[in-house]
Order: C-alpha cells, then structure tokens, then sequence
C-alpha cells in the first residue's frame, strides 16, 4: 500500500503517516532486486547440492575430510590449496557491439556548487555486433573467440571453438592435456548438446557440474564480463577488426591477480549459496 492510500484509509495527514513508517517503524523504500529468473524449490535444492559437492570436492583434494581450509589471500579472494582450480578452465560467451553507451553511473563526474550540470545526449547500442567467447583460467586468458557478424553459436561451432581451445592449451598450458582438463561452462543448448558431449568424451575432459539458471555462479559472469563491457562504455569503433583488437589489448592489461581472484571466489560463491539455502549470490 502507498503511504497516500493508508492515511485515506485511516483519515490521518499524509505527513503522520510517514512520519511513522518512516521514523517510529524504521521502514524505507527500496527498489526490487532484479534475479535472472525466479527460482523454483527445485532449482534452489540442484544449487545448494552441487555447490556442496563441489566444496566437498576441494576438501577432499586439501587432504582433510573434516574440515575445509579456507585463507583469504590479497584482495580479500578466498584462497584454497586444492587441485581443482589448477585444472579448472571456465568459459562463457557474451554479445560486444561496436559502439557501447555510457551508464549513467559510469559518465559520473565531479561537480562543484557552481558548476555547470553536465549534459550528455541518450545513445542507443549499435545494431552491429559480435559474439565473442573467452575461456580463461587462474593464470589469464587462454582463448578468444570472435563470432562474425550475423552468425550465433551453435553446437556444430561450439565444438570448432573447443578445437581452438584445445590447440590454444597445448600451446599456453601444455600440462593441462597431460593431467586432465576441468571445463566450467554453463547449461546454454550449444554446450549441453549430444554433439558437444561426444567431443567432451572423445578427449576426456571432465566438466564442472553447473546448475541451471546461476550466472552468479559462473566467474565469466560475475567476474569478466562486467568489467568488460564498463571498459567499453563510451567506445565506438569503425570495423568489427578495431573491436577485436580492442578487447585483445584488455585482456592482454590485466594482471594475473584478477585472473586468480575470479576463479578463487567460486568457494565463497558455493558457500553463500549453501547459507543462502539456493537462492541467488549478489556478492
């Protein structure tokens, strides 16, 4: 109810009313929280199931069924010594345009009493736009794939992007095709398909249980991509080339550090969702 509707149902001044919702009962006015989809029981019980596997899973590989050691390292990242992360590649695609608007919490400034307000003219995305894939690891960036204009990923793709992924290890991570790969990808068609799991299975490469619906358990989600389209905001680019050598040079400038930190937040990603009995992780 709005405070208006209740002081005409009481027949008391608008100003009481909120005088006591506001003041006396400490109530305040706050916008919803925007989730990608509105969690089902079930859903919230596959969540908390695999995230507690997959914590169980790095206890185990610590060496101590009991109780898991979790330090916290620079940068406030939860930091364990297990052997899952020194497997672990994640992966995800994303839509970049050519021309990328402000926010308006990104074109914030500075401003003095006496200063001018700022002014700037509302932009629309470009209609022009690619579909770039990344997979990447604790170290950095292992692959970049571009999509070319009006093409959308399919399984048929999906598994040419895994060839170039598999090339691009034994070229960066050698190791990894001797010891196993983990892939951490989410539940999209292209990734799930029969195509795409026969190839899986064809190389032995393991994938990370992922449950449905849960970008904030993915770290190209919550971690890369963000990041990435803030860093793109306000560009504008004349060829899909200058585009591409844009995001190459982005991820080329980051330091080992933000690699690290966004695959080590998965473990206090997993337990929030356990606290959180399934439902969505903000932070």
């Amino acid at each position: 109810m709005k405070i208006r509707e209740i002081a005409l149902k009481l027949e008391v001044q608008k100003s009481t009313v909120h005088e006591i919702v506001h003041d006396t009962l400490g109530y305040r006015k706050v916008p919803a929280r925007w989730v990608p989809k509105m969690l089902t029981e079930d859903h919230k019980l596959q969540r908390v199931e695999i995230s507690q596997r997959l914590l169980q899973r790095c206890q185990q590989d610590n060496g101590d069924e009991d109780t898991m050691h979790i330090g916290v390292g620079p940068g406030g990242d939860f930091q364990a010594n297990n052997n899952l992360f020194d497997h672990l590649i994640t992966g995800d695609e994303t839509w970049v345009y050519l021309n990328t608007p402000e926010t308006k919490r990104d074109s914030m400034t500075w401003k003095h009493p006496s200063s001018p307000v700022t002014k700037k003219f509302k932009l629309q995305r470009s209609a022009a736009k690619v579909m770039a894939t990344v997979f990447w690891d604790a170290k950095g960036v292992i692959l970049l794939d571009i999509l070319p204009q009006g093409q959308c990923i399919n399984a048929a793709r999906y598994c040419s992007t895994l060839d170039r992924l598999k090339e691009a290890i034994r070229r960066k991570r050698p190791w990894l095709l001797r010891r196993g790969v983990v892939l951490q990808h989410d539940n999209a068609t292209p990734h799930s398909a029969n195509l795409t799991q026969q190839w899986l299975q064809r190389y032995g490469w393991e994938i990370l249980p992922h449950p449905a619906h849960s970008p904030d358990l993915a770290p190209s989600d919550f971690h890369l991509f963000g990041p990435l389209k803030r860093h793109l905001g306000g560009m504008a680019f004349e060829t899909e080339d200058d585009l591409i050598s844009e995001l190459r040079n982005w991820f080329d400038y980051l330091d080992v550090d933000f690699f690290r930190v966004g695959i080590n937040s998965l473990l206090s990603r997993w337990q929030k969702c356990i606290d959180l009995h399934g439902d969505y992780v903000e932070k």
